[in-house]
């Protein structure tokens, strides 16, 4: 187990990236210098957020210092997940069991695809006119 003042985590979910530093301070938990539950309004999105904190029981110990940028606020949430279950890891690896069970260990590879010449998105033909 390591105790250090600091330890960083690096998120990311489709074009957001969060950058976590986790901090021995349950108080402070701050999403791009304003209070985290005012950047995530939503209770789902708080939970999405805070889920590694909560499966480790470390959410009575652990604040954090979040930037976070790009893409909308679902996947910065997201994004801040992976970044703090990465940033747990450095404190105790016995951890990467409970984490990698929860799924919070990996990165969800799913992103908007590009829209391909001569369709109208990705996929989506032009309408067929037979006359």
């Amino acid at each position: 187990m390591v105790e250090k003042s600091q330890l960083y985590g690096l998120g990311r979910r489709k074009t957001a990236v969060a950058k976590v530093v986790l901090v021995p301070d349950a108080g402070k938990r701050t999403v791009n210098k304003h209070p985290f539950a005012e950047y995530f309004p939503t209770i789902s999105m708080q939970q999405r957020a805070l889920m590694p904190l909560t499966v480790t029981s470390q959410d009575q110990k652990y604040g954090f210092e979040v930037k976070v940028s790009g893409g909308g606020k679902h996947g910065q949430a997201d994004a801040v997940r992976l970044g703090i279950a990465r940033a747990l890891l450095k404190i105790d690896e016995g951890w990467k069991k409970q984490l990698r069970a929860a799924g919070l260990l990996t990165r969800d590879p799913r992103a908007k695809e590009r829209k391909k010449p001569g369709l109208k998105r990705a996929r989506r033909a032009p309408q067929f006119s037979k006359r």
